[in-house]
């Protein structure tokens, strides 16, 4: 009888364990936590979740991403993220805030790869949103900046979204008044870009 109560707890613990959705684990800064939106619920990570709904991926979104946020502030907070949601994709989104203040590159890249090994150590796969700085910051700058990205997912060979505002930037009707955030209509332009680049992460 006993024995019999022991397989029936071990396969009911099974059969949750299977019942649990993978998590994505969406980590960026304020374009990704839908900064300046009347609901987040228009935002690109929340059209992500109604995707996967619809096409039949049993993931469970999970938005960690902090409005003004850099990739220092991100390295910092990673650990606890990962620990805490276990995912098994981490779509990274950070350095923008870096580039506005114009901070090292050097340093940017280096928390960029430092946190894609973080995530790679958790079991998780890594998708890179790349950014790029408007030319008013000057060439070298913003080749730099751009080529930081590039070369992290060169180098650490992960999938790279090369400009997440690819499209979308210099298009007035879908960017919000500072120019710098992506309106509600371009909400669905902005998870264009990514989806093609992270399907093949779903398994």
């Amino acid at each position: 009888m006993h024995r019999l109560f022991f397989l029936w707890v071990l396969m009911l613990t099974a059969a949750t364990a299977r019942a649990e959705p993978s998590t994505i684990l969406v980590f960026g800064d304020s374009i990704s936590a839908g900064y300046g939106l009347t609901d987040v619920a228009h935002g690109w990570v929340a059209l992500l979740q109604k995707k996967l709904q619809q096409e039949g991926y049993g993931y469970q979104v999970v938005n960690a991403s902090v409005s003004g946020e850099t990739t220092a502030g991100g390295l910092a907070r990673l650990p606890r993220a990962l620990a805490l949601h276990h995912p098994k994709v981490v779509i990274l989104e950070l350095g923008g805030n870096d580039g506005l203040r114009a901070l090292p590159v050097p340093a940017m890249r280096a928390n960029l790869v430092s946190m894609v090994q973080l995530s790679r150590s958790s079991g998780a796969e890594v998708l890179l949103l790349g950014m790029r700085m408007p030319p008013n910051y000057g060439p070298d700058y913003t080749a730099q900046f751009f080529t930081a990205y590039t070369a992290t997912a060169r180098d650490l060979k992960v999938p790279l979204v090369p400009f997440l505002l690819d499209g979308i930037a210099l298009t007035p009707a879908l960017m919000q008044a500072d120019d710098i955030h992506p309106n509600e209509q371009g909400q669905p332009r902005l998870l264009e870009n990514v989806w093609p680049e992270l399907k093949p992460l779903l398994h």
